[in-house]
């Protein structure tokens, strides 16, 4: 096949398990005949090492942005450290809105909690706090920001829908925990309430999520499409994974509008790196979702068959291996082959794939224009004195504000002090006051002056927050116990 005639995909080799499960998997493409070619570039730990905090070379973007598909391998990420994710980053700089894991049970080949599983889990993929927005305001409290837009909802949700009606799925359910999260997941919930009724052919439902997580890891079948935001998706994809079987076998799909990333569920593993024992199935998976993204549904249901029936006749890797069941173990490679010599057959006992040409429509994202009112601002401060009495950091507040401004709540760690706040509360020497203009609306001039007089009553300010109205509607929480 000529190079015309190809298809350029970016590929990364990762680290850890990666170099060895991308050379099983490209071997497998090859091997079904996949029209593709490859751009390989370095991401994860080795680019660190050579300066690159991200985990990525300025080149190495060129190549990204210039194909519309990116099979990457596992790569390390440091927990706690300063340096970013290079998955995250790439979901953001490439504007990989929406995550999608398919999620199934193999059972009996693959011993599973609950057989039966079939559930393709959509999670917003660019917001909430995964984008790692955090600062420490004071010695005692870090702050961590979640950010939730109604476009970026939006978006998600309509994916959720095409993608069920695309794949001939029957419900979508969404799961957030808007009894808490009032303002944030309620956007989502109410969001997919007004896309779902747009979606008549396709049923729906919500759920808060501690139930509905408890739910799919004891009812699974009763899910077809899960849609959430950006967290609860990490977790509940894990959960779902390994209720079907084994997290290893799962395949991950980030979709954007112009580029796409497939990546296996799993980490890079490096206490296994190097010894030839990884299962490469769940990044295989993850190439199966971009030859159908790519079009070549036909390769996809020729590999995924084989690789079904590889699991039937008992060709099993370390992970999965189980006497009595399994008929050989196998290391990386070897199972790369047994894959490879069942290309052309499927699978006699498990539902063999079956994809159908046409890819799921990413919608544009609607923008309701709304008036916004300034009304008022919470201010934060650093106050550790007099044994944090919360009237006597009222007293002095009330005393340095400024006209037009009063003083109607403090709340420490999201709780209400004041007035009358329970003697009980315990309390941190991070505080939050908020500040209500006396007229309908403020001017940011005026949120200026209060600051400077907080500041000159010798307060140290740690974060200043705007209230406002939209469409008469209050834009900001009360505190708890308010």
């Amino acid at each position: 096949m000529s190079a015309s005639s190809t298809i350029p995909i970016t590929v990364a080799y990762g680290d850890g398990i990666g170099p060895e499960i991308t050379e099983a998997v490209l071997r497998i493409l090859q091997a079904a005949g996949a029209p593709l070619r490859y751009d390989v570039i370095e991401v994860g730990q080795k680019a660190q090492q050579r300066g690159y905090r991200v985990g990525i070379a300025p080149e190495s973007w060129e190549v990204l942005q210039r194909n519309a598909a990116f099979l990457k391998a596992p790569i390390t990420t440091q927990l706690g450290k300063g340096d970013k994710s290079f998955t995250v980053t790439a979901r953001l700089a490439l504007d990989l809105f929406a995550n999608v894991r398919p999620v199934r049970s193999y059972e009996p080949f693959v011993a599973s909690a609950r057989p039966g599983v079939d559930v393709v889990i959509v999670r917003e993929n660019e917001e909430d706090v995964y984008v790692g927005v955090e600062h420490r305001r004071t010695p005692e409290v870090i702050e961590s920001l979640k950010l939730v837009t109604r476009p970026g909802v939006e978006r998600i949700i309509r994916y959720a829908f095409e993608y069920a009606r695309a794949r001939g799925r029957r419900k979508v359910t969404c799961m957030t925990k808007d009894n808490i999260l009032k303002m944030a997941d309620g956007l989502f919930h109410r969001v997919f309430e007004e896309i779902a009724a747009q979606h008549p052919d396709i049923q729906s439902e919500h759920m808060i999520v501690d139930i509905g997580a408890a739910r799919l890891a004891t009812q699974p079948e009763r899910f077809d499409v899960i849609v959430t935001l950006n967290l609860y998706g990490d977790i509940l994809s894990d959960v779902a994974a390994q209720v079907a079987g084994s997290v290893g076998l799962a395949g991950s799909a980030n979709i954007g509008p112009n580029v796409a990333m497939f990546e296996a569920v799993h980490g890079s593993a490096p206490d296994i790196a190097g010894q030839g024992v990884a299962n490469p199935s769940g990044l295989l998976m993850a190439a199966v979702q971009m030859l159908v993204h790519l079009g070549l549904v036909e390769h996809a249901a020729h590999i995924e068959n084989a690789w079904l029936r590889t699991l039937e006749d008992g060709i099993h890797t370390a992970d999965l291996y189980r006497p009595g069941v399994s008929r050989v173990q196998v290391g990386t490679q070897e199972f790369a082959n047994a894959v490879i010599e069942r290309l052309g057959e499927s699978p006699r006992h498990l539902k063999p794939a079956f994809y159908r040409a046409g890819s799921v429509r990413v919608a544009a994202a609607s923008n309701p224009p709304m008036q916004q009112t300034l009304v008022g601002v919470d201010v934060w401060v650093r106050w550790d004195e007099e044994g944090r009495d919360p009237e006597t950091l009222a007293a002095r507040w009330r005393h340095a504000l400024p006209e037009g401004w009063q003083l109607t709540l403090i709340t420490n760690r999201g709780v209400k002090v004041y007035p009358s706040g329970s003697p009980q509360i315990f309390c941190t020497d991070h505080w939050c006051c908020r500040c209500i203009s006396v007229h309908p609306s403020a001017s940011f001039d005026a949120v200026l002056d209060l600051l400077h007089a907080i500041c000159r009553a010798g307060f140290v300010i740690t974060k200043a927050e705007s209230l406002y109205h939209f469409d008469g509607e209050q834009g900001y929480t009360l505190g708890q116990g308010e």
